[in-house]
């Protein structure tokens, strides 16, 4: 894979979002049919509807193919997968725009099935118009699981500077405690470690585990879920010779800018990491599915129904989704041919050697008022 040109399948999400508005203006960027082979599974017509408001994409065109093997290197391709009655409702949530991005996921998720395209990266859904009898799921990241037969994965926030893992996905509030287990936390340091080595080419990752209660749960006065799951999970781990560190209270974490000395971060729910991850990554960050069989990547970001049709949508996450989906294709290519020549080995007494002893453990609270 090293020296052919990578495919991208590009789902085109909602219609009625701003999914095409970031898609012509990532494609019309040159630089991407250098790097790859774009292919969207969406609509011409939905395309041509949403370009006639940019006026600086009035040039642009795509490459109308009907199979993933024909397409053209020169420029982005579109194989029409709906209907070409489609009813277009910017800003709008509809059953027809969740039936419309379902059925460019699926014709996406066949090909990579078939080896037509090496990865795909999925535009915004909307989690309640998609839902139905086929598609009872909270998300991609499940959906994409269930496919290919992965039972379980991780939801893993990416940028150049920082990576966040998500212990939980999209789970009520009230239902989180419940589902932080040591056996759920070691599984997820499992999939982190195994993608920060085969999909991020780090030798020997270093990640930060944060605490579920206020504080680290201030001795048991907060809660006793550090004590009694995530320090025994890190035990666990660090048995297995997973170099993982904590618990930190996530407040004081990225406070401090403690992130930095770490390859990424395990947080116990959504948005525990999410919040941190947008904030501090802007419209650089990617939402990577490590654990898949299958190379995934989308925008970190939602529908973005209120801004559809004015033409101040950024296109920037989208396109390092593109980006990081054509590295990851790169390094598994790399790392699988590696395979024959193992890397050495690392004693537990060289995992700290860039960390201070301060850095292993939670650093204690400052005083709240």
């Amino acid at each position: 894979m090293a020296d052919k040109k990578i495919k991208i399948g590009i789902t085109h999400g909602d219609i009625n979002g701003i999914s095409y508005e970031i898609i012509l203006k990532a494609l019309s960027d040159n630089r991407i049919c250098e790097l790859c082979t774009p292919i969207v599974y969406g609509s011409n017509k939905v395309a041509g509807f949403y370009k006639r408001d940019l006026k600086e994409l009035q040039q642009f065109s795509f490459n109308i193919i009907q199979s993933a093997s024909d397409a053209g290197s020169k420029r982005p391709n579109l194989i029409n997968c709906i209907d070409d009655n489609v009813k277009i409702e910017p800003g709008t949530s509809t059953l027809l725009a969740g039936q419309y991005a379902l059925a460019s996921l699926n014709s996406a998720i066949k090909d990579l099935k078939e080896n037509k395209i090496d990865a795909v990266v999925t535009c915004p859904i909307n989690k309640a118009n998609i839902h139905s009898s086929e598609f009872q799921f909270i998300g991609h990241t499940e959906y994409m699981s269930a496919q290919f037969g992965d039972e379980t994965s991780l939801m893993f926030m990416i940028s150049d500077d920082l990576k966040i893992g998500l212990v939980t996905n999209h789970e009520p509030i009230s239902r989180v405690a419940s589902l932080i287990t040591p056996e759920r936390i070691l599984h997820k340091l499992r999939l982190m470690k195994q993608s920060l080595q085969r999909d991020f080419t780090v030798r020997q990752p270093k990640i930060a585990v944060l605490s579920l209660n206020p504080h680290n749960g201030d001795d048991g006065l907060l809660g006793n879920e550090e004590q009694e799951i995530i320090i025994p999970a890190l035990n666990s781990a660090r048995y297995e010779g997973i170099m993982a560190f904590g618990p930190f209270a996530a407040d004081g974490f990225f406070g401090k800018e403690l992130y930095r000395k770490f390859d990424a971060v395990l947080a116990m729910y959504h948005d525990q990491g999410m919040v941190p991850f947008k904030a501090l990554t802007g419209n650089d960050g990617v939402n990577f599915t490590a654990g898949l069989t299958a190379v995934r990547t989308s925008p970190a970001h939602g529908v973005g129904y209120d801004i559809t049709g004015k033409g101040i949508a950024n296109e920037g996450s989208l396109r390092a989704a593109i980006y990081a989906a054509i590295d990851i294709c790169r390094n598994r290519s790399i790392n699988e041919e590696a395979a024959a020549s193992p890397l050495p080995s690392y004693s537990k007494e060289s995992w700290g050697k860039d960390i201070s002893a301060s850095d292993i453990k939670a650093p204690e609270e400052e005083s709240v008022l």
